[in-house]
């Protein structure tokens, strides 16, 4: 990989895919994929994220965000949730996802979760943080 960054939806999708792909290469924990800000409409001041290991997707999410991710998932049975965790202490829930799925479908789950679960804009920087 060169590139570690992208604003528009195709090539993040490219990017998210080949970060996909270099992680299953490189046999690593997990990659980690985040935008450069908030949602803009966030009450909170912390970034999502979202993570990839094995056949797991993980996320924090407030019960907004939650509710939405639950929506789309009806939209990619090939995805399911096998855990939700809320932490009395934490604000939100930490979800975990199983998928089998190959790295161009993972890359559009996650352009999906940025843009409608956490409420991006079209031209959101997102940035591939740990491979």
């Amino acid at each position: 990989m060169t590139r570690f960054d992208a604003t528009d939806a195709d090539t993040r999708r490219e990017l998210f895919a080949a970060t996909v792909t270099a992680h299953r290469e490189r046999g690593s924990e997990f990659c980690t994929l985040e935008p450069d800000e908030t949602p803009p409409d966030s009450d909170d001041d912390l970034v999502p994220w979202i993570q990839f290991g094995g056949t797991t997707v993980a996320l924090d999410c407030t019960d907004s965000e939650l509710d939405r991710l639950k929506e789309l998932l009806g939209e990619y049975p090939d995805f399911r949730i096998d855990d939700l965790e809320s932490p009395e202490e934490a604000e939100g829930t930490h979800v975990q996802i199983t998928t089998h799925s190959d790295a161009d479908r993972l890359a559009e789950f996650f352009e999906t979760v940025f843009r409608r679960a956490f409420g991006y804009p079209e031209e959101y920087r997102a940035w591939v943080v740990s491979i």
